[in-house]
C-alpha cells in the first residue's frame, strides 16, 4: 500500500525549507509522513497532544511542530519549531509535491484496452488511465471513469457513473453508481486575505468485500490515507473525509458523515443521518441511533444516541422527562 500517486520533487534539504533551524543539519528529506508511519530519513508534523503516544515514539528524523509540544518527541528527532504547524506542513507539502492541492485532469484517459483487460467486461463510454490495474472478472458499468495508477482486484462490481482516482481497491468489492471516490478533501488554513490550500498526498484503500451503495463520496487522506475495512457496508449518500478509518463488519446507514481523521473501530452499527466529528475514536461494537451527534470519543460496547450522542438510557431518561 506504499503506492503514491503524486509526483514527487527530489529529496530536498531540511535546512533550505527552514533556513531558521540548526544550519549545519544536513538532514535530507525523502518523503513526508504522520507520525506512527515516518522513519528516520523522513519528516513528520506534531499540532496536538491528542497525539502525544504517537509523538513519544516517532522514528521520524524531522518534525514540525511548536515548542510546548516538542518536549515530547524523542531527542533524536531534529525539531523543526514553528507558531503554526499546519501552515508549515501546507507549504512542505507544496514544495514536495507540488501538483497535490489541486485535483487535475487526468489527461491520460482512453478507452480500455480490451487486449490488456482480457476477463474485464467495460459499459459503454469508460476511461481508463494509464498504469491502471483491475484484476480478473471485475464488472464496469458505463461511462465510469477510472484515472492514472489505480489498483483494482478481481470479482468486483462498479456501477455507472463512478469515478476513481489515487485509490487501492480489494477483491470482490461492490461500488454502486454515481460514487466519487478518492478526490480531494475539504482542508485549507484561513489566512487574512486568502486560504492555503492543504495538499493532499494520501489515498483511499478499500479491503475486500466491502460494499460502497449509491452516491458515497470518499475522500482521499492528506497524509495519512482513508481506509475502509473488510466487510463494511455504507448506505447511500454516506460522506467518509479525508483520513478516516472504518473498521471491520461495520454498518453505516444512508447520509452519515464522518469528519476528518475520525477512527471508527470493528463491528459498529451508525443510523441514517448521523454525524461523527473530526479526530475522534469511536470503538469496537458500537451501535449509534439515526441522527447523533458524536463530539466525544466513544468506549468499546455502548450504545449512544441524540446530540451531543450519549449513552443511550441517559437519553431515554432525558427525553421521558
Amino acid at each position: 500500500m506504499s503506492l503514491n500517486f503524486f509526483f514527487k520533487k527530489k529529496n530536498l534539504k531540511l535546512n533550505k525549507i527552514f533556513p531558521k533551524i540548526n544550519k549545519k543539519t544536513n538532514f535530507l528529506i525523502r518523503d513526508i509522513k504522520p507520525l506512527h508511519l515516518a522513519q528516520k530519513n523522513e519528516i513528520t508534523f506534531f499540532d496536538s497532544i491528542k497525539y502525544k503516544s504517537q509523538a513519544t515514539t516517532t522514528k521520524a528524523g524531522a518534525c514540525i511542530t511548536t515548542k510546548k509540544l516538542s518536549e515530547h518527541l524523542p531527542k533524536k528527532v531534529e525539531k523543526v519549531i514553528v507558531e503554526n504547524v499546519l501552515f508549515e506542513l501546507a507549504i512542505l507539502l507544496k514544495k514536495i509535491y507540488p501538483k497535490s492541492d489541486i485535483d487535475y485532469p487526468d489527461f491520460s484517459l482512453k478507452k480500455p484496452n480490451k487486449n490488456k483487460y482480457k476477463t474485464v467486461k467495460f459499459g459503454n463510454n469508460v476511461l481508463i488511465g494509464k498504469n491502471v490495474k483491475i484484476g480478473n472478472n471485475t464488472l464496469i458499468g458505463s461511462n465510469t471513469i477510472i484515472e492514472h495508477d489505480v489498483r483494482i482486484g478481481s470479482d468486483n462490481i462498479i456501477g455507472s457513473n463512478v469515478i476513481i482516482k489515487n485509490s487501492i481497491i480489494g477483491n470482490r468489492v461492490v461500488i454502486q453508481d454515481n460514487c466519487q471516490i478518492g478526490q480531494k478533501g475539504f482542508g485549507f488554513i484561513p489566512m487574512k486575505n486568502k486560504n492555503i490550500k492543504f495538499p493532499h498526498i494520501g489515498k483511499v484503500v478499500l479491503d475486500d468485500e466491502v460494499e460502497i451503495a449509491s452516491g458515497c463520496t470518499l475522500d482521499r487522506g492528506s497524509v495519512d490515507d482513508t481506509y475502509i475495512g473488510k466487510n463494511t457496508y455504507l448506505d447511500n449518500q454516506v460522506h467518509v473525509a479525508h483520513n478516516v478509518k472504518i473498521g471491520s463488519n461495520c454498518m453505516i446507514a444512508g447520509q452519515v458523515g464522518f469528519a476528518g481523521s475520525a477512527t471508527i473501530g470493528d463491528n459498529v452499527s451508525i443510523g441514517g443521518q448521523a454525524g461523527v466529528s473530526g479526530h475522534l475514536k469511536v470503538g469496537n461494537n458500537v451501535k449509534i441511533g439515526g441522527g447523533s451527534g458524536v463530539i466525544k470519543d466513544v468506549p468499546d460496547n455502548q450504545i449512544i444516541m441524540g446530540y451531543p450522542a450519549v449513552n443511550l438510557k441517559s437519553f431515554l431518561k432525558k427525553n421521558d422527562e
